[in-house]
């Protein structure tokens, strides 16, 4: 017999239909979908694929009892058994369509008088209180005052050095020691004007206010690729006899 070696109630079999798979790969890859149901529809897209439990919360990095849980709410319910069931408490007072608002107005448009949303000012955009703004920019990891720049190189070359330069970190020749390389030059040198005095108990420690200057330095520095060690001195000019 087959199973004769399996212990424990068979499993039974988990077959998508076509509209069921679509919907599962859909909230898979869907941005911003909740993080717990995109496991859910991962873990059934696995056991659809013929996986046991165990095999598929090993991939996923999820509890076999979890996985087993949601393959019965499947096979009961199918797609509506991996939505959250409704919680004791006070009921929603803001739907789902009204949250998307809010997050497609925080992306797509800008405040009349600002260069950005602050959440008072969306709160009175959208008549909802400061502290629901808050909640749903922190859901969605929002941060309308925070930016980053980013330079894009002109050199027609580009792709083909970080390629050569990647390439050696991960694969470096025999017996070779790869190290990362940088200065930073005209960095000011500066000292206390008096010894900094330590901590004692009650007592943090404690530097004076102003300092002395001592002209610039240039720092050289190289990262040993391999083990992680950052090797770095201190010349005063950044010039290659100083630094060999």
């Amino acid at each position: 017999m087959a199973n004769a070696g399996v212990r424990g109630r068979p499993t039974a079999p988990l077959v998508l239909s076509p509209q069921e798979r679509t919907y599962l790969e859909r909230q898979v890859r869907r941005q911003g979908v909740a993080r717990s149901l995109s496991e859910r529809c991962r873990a059934i897209l696995r056991c659809a694929d013929g996986l046991p439990s165990k095999s598929v919360a090993t991939e996923l990095g999820l509890y076999e009892h979890t996985v087993d849980k949601w393959r019965r709410r499947f096979l009961k319910d199918r797609c509506d058994g991996l939505l959250d069931e409704a919680r004791p408490g006070r009921p929603r007072t803001i739907n789902d369509d009204q949250v998307a608002a809010v997050i497609e107005r925080t992306l797509r448009t800008t405040a009349a008088d600002a260069t950005h949303w602050s959440i008072r000012s969306m709160a009175a955009e959208t008549c909802f209180s400061h502290t629901t703004i808050r909640r749903m920019w922190a859901a969605f990891g929002l941060q309308p005052h925070r930016s980053q720049t980013f330079k894009l190189s002109s050199d027609p070359l580009f792709v083909d050095k970080v390629r050569d330069i990647v390439g050696l970190y991960l694969s470096p020749p025999n017996r070779a020691l790869v190290l990362s390389i940088d200065e930073k030059s005209q960095i000011q040198a500066l000292d206390r004007e008096q010894p900094v005095l330590p901590m004692m108990p009650g007592v943090p420690e404690r530097r004076t206010h102003s300092y002395v200057r001592h002209g610039t330095t240039t720092l050289f520095a190289a990262l040993d690729v391999a083990s992680g060690l950052v090797i770095g001195k201190c010349y005063k000019s950044a010039t290659g006899q100083s630094s060999s």
